[in-house]
């Protein structure tokens, strides 16, 4: 530990969108370094060449700055070729060859490794013989002892061949701050491939688990905080920092994360990448208390709700539990509604613009006035939302409505049946006719009262048929202040029917 100074790292794959799970990992990354003043890196991870892309290391760099997760160092902006941010770079593996080549050698060198010259075909033959025989299916190391005259000679033929690292015979052992002491037996892990197949000429790629050991140790790693998919990779790691004489870091595998069924959250469970719940109309604040809580929990065992500085200086890696969390979109909703309730309304509506393309101006065109009346319309509209991208749906109706369609609803179908409801309707009706200023809130209020007392209808069979040829629905805000607002959006023409308009249209004026 360089001066006793904790360094951790996220070291995602540009592989595709960043989900719950990799997000969680960085976040408890990100709190444990900053809870305890220490480093976090950002590396990338990115010698699948076939499957990498720089738009997904952009988006996964975005969605971090998103969530609020920034890094003391790493790679600067995708498709450069810079070390990066710090002096340990770079921080990109496709940049990082070089030194994987060199290190390889240096075990070679050593005999602390060994070139491997088995082809695919005798690999599977030896595994299918394994197999039958119900026998681990292990490496046999059967290129282990070749004599130096026939490594010689293969190598100087030009034979492909693989690197493989010595494991002896002592059990590998690791200390998990999650799950206590750990400890695999050495003939389980066999002699893994460190370089794939290649040539003295052109050396194969490097595999993961000899990449990773080999940036963690040179980029001084303290802490591996990771999956727990990855504990069957962490012996070989172990191995390769000892036949380098490396220290060990701690290791910290995070639980797995489950779907409703207890199954291991996918697509089929719903929204699972970081991009898609921001699509979604998620606060950022609201994901990341919610991932916080995925395996750990306050000290207290009670509070829920946390603000990043509070998650920092309440996180700790010793309350990450080893059960597998459940994902659970109602305490997500739950959250996200917490923080819409106390978030600015002027940073909401900000947020929820662009979720009504077509129906209003370009942001940047749009005066002051017509601004400041959408606060009011997602004021009026988010306490009944889960998330900003639902608000379209629950506002749609301020921008007109078909009558026919919302006749023929079943439930409302069923209250304009009765004779009151085309009462009610005929006074309405007359009442518009007779006016001809915009309607406040404090008018139809002294309308609705008029009516309850020529009529004597009142409650549900009245108010009902009237929220319907309103809005198209017999449920929805109250009146004194949604009236204001459909009022206010017609005088500003951005396409809102005013209260005579839709009266005209759903009853004839």
């Amino acid at each position: 530990m360089e001066n006793g100074k904790i360094r951790v790292r996220f070291a995602p794959s540009p592989t595709g969108l960043l989900h719950v799970g990799n997000a969680r990992t960085a976040l408890y990354n990100w709190l444990f370094a900053r809870r305890s003043e220490g480093t976090f890196i950002l590396r990338i991870e990115d010698t699948d060449t076939e499957r990498s892309h720089p738009r997904y290391e952009k988006q996964l760099m975005e969605d971090l700055r998103w969530l609020g997760l920034d890094w003391d160092e790493g790679p600067i902006e995708p498709g450069t070729k810079g070390p990066g941010k710090g002096e340990f770079g770079p921080y990109r593996q496709s940049n990082r060859l070089q030194i994987y080549t060199k290190y390889a050698a240096k075990l070679l060198a050593e005999e602390k490794a060994y070139r491997c010259f088995c082809s695919i075909e005798e690999l599977e033959a030896e595994r299918k013989a394994l197999l039958e025989k119900q026998l681990p299916q292990i490496y046999s190391g059967r290129c282990r002892h070749l004599s130096a005259k026939v490594l010689k000679r293969n190598v100087a033929a030009g034979l492909p061949f693989s690197i493989r690292l010595k494991i002896g015979e002592e059990p590998l052992r690791f200390q998990d701050m999650v799950r206590g002491p750990v400890e695999f037996q050495a003939e389980a892990v066999s002699d893994p491939i460190l370089v794939r197949s290649g040539t003295e000429m052109e050396p194969g790629m490097p595999v993961y688990n000899y990449v990773v050991t080999v940036d963690d140790a040179l980029m001084a790693i303290t802490h591996v905080i990771r999956g727990d998919d990855h504990i069957s990779n962490t012996p070989k790691q172990v191995a390769i920092y000892e036949a380098f004489g490396w220290p060990v870091p701690m290791f910290a595998h995070l639980s797995t994360i489950l779907g409703a069924d207890r199954e291991r959250l996918s697509k089929r469970h719903g929204a699972t990448s970081i991009a898609t719940f921001r699509e979604m109309g998620y606060l950022p604040e609201a994901l990341v208390n919610y991932l916080a809580l995925l395996g750990w929990g306050a000290e207290d065992g009670k509070t829920e709700t946390f603000t990043l500085p509070e998650l920092i200086q309440a996180f700790a890696l010793e309350r990450v539990t080893p059960s597998p969390a459940i994902f659970d979109f109602d305490k997500l909703n739950w959250l996200n509604r917490h923080y819409i309730k106390i978030a600015s309304p002027v940073r909401l509506a900000a947020l929820a613009w662009e979720y009504f393309g077509g129906l209003l101006p370009e942001k940047d065109d749009a005066s002051d006035a017509v601004l400041v009346w959408f606060v009011r319309v997602v004021e009026l509209f988010v306490p009944s939302v889960d998330h900003l991208g639902q608000l379209t749906a629950k506002a749609l109706f301020l921008f007109g409505f078909d009558p026919d369609v919302a006749r023929s609803k079943p439930e409302n179908a069923e209250v304009l049946a009765a004779d009151s409801a085309r009462t009610v309707l005929g006074e309405l009706a007359n009442r518009v006719r007779a006016h001809s200023q915009p309607v406040t809130a404090e008018v139809f209020k002294r309308w609705m009262e008029e009516i309850k007392q020529a009529t004597g209808i009142k409650g549900t069979e009245l108010y009902h048929p009237i929220r319907i040829a309103i809005t198209g629905s017999h449920s929805g805000p109250d009146f004194d202040k949604l009236i204001p607002v459909i009022e206010q959006g017609a005088t500003l023409r951005v396409g809102v029917p005013s209260i005579r308009e839709r009266v005209e249209r759903f009853v004839g004026v």
